[in-house]
């Protein structure tokens, strides 16, 4: 048994290197469904090889090569792309992939429909303050300070005043 688990891993791992997939260790798939920046798994940017199987077979990536894959495509402004990416999650209610299927959508130009899918994240997971910053973005586009600023107050009191989420809403509310 031992054996074929091996020869299973080894081949897993190969394939992850064929697709153009890193592998993640157990903590960093932790930290990664609870926040931060998501370590790159799949590049299926137009610079990219667009014959790399992952990016023409999303149904064979794991929820997370997907949003992993979605969150760096959004990174580098392919909203489009990245939402292609997310609508292959098997998970449509996780707050990550909601969060950024949102921040595609508000980036696309829908500040509207964007706020439903924060608002969406936020009812999955009240604690998920990339969302609150989002849509404290989101109300600063739609020219709601005072919400902007209660959605701060939120970050605040869930992560404090040095996490990245408050910072950048900050940021943001000082540049309106």
């Amino acid at each position: 048994m031992r054996h074929v688990l091996k020869l299973l891993t080894a081949s897993a791992a190969a394939l992850a290197l064929t697709l153009g997939v890193s592998t993640i260790g157990a903590s960093d798939a932790m930290a990664q469904k609870g926040g931060g920046t998501p370590k790159p798994t799949v590049d299926c940017s137009k610079k990219a090889n667009q014959k790399l199987k992952a990016c023409q077979h999303k149904e064979d990536l794991s929820d997370d090569q997907l949003f992993n894959a979605a969150y760096w495509l959004s990174r580098k402004g392919e909203y489009a792309m990245a939402l292609d990416f997310l609508s292959h999650v098997r998970n449509k209610e996780d707050a990550r992939v909601l969060t950024y299927i949102g921040f595609a959508t508000r980036k696309l130009g829908d500040v509207e429909t964007s706020m439903g899918y924060y608002q969406r994240a936020l009812a999955s997971d009240a604690n998920y303050t990339i969302a609150r910053a989002y849509m404290g973005e989101a109300f600063l586009q739609k020219g709601d300070r005072a919400a902007a600023l209660e959605q701060l107050g939120e970050i605040a009191n869930r992560c404090g005043m040095s996490c990245d989420e408050y910072k950048e809403l900050s940021d943001a509310l000082a540049k309106s």
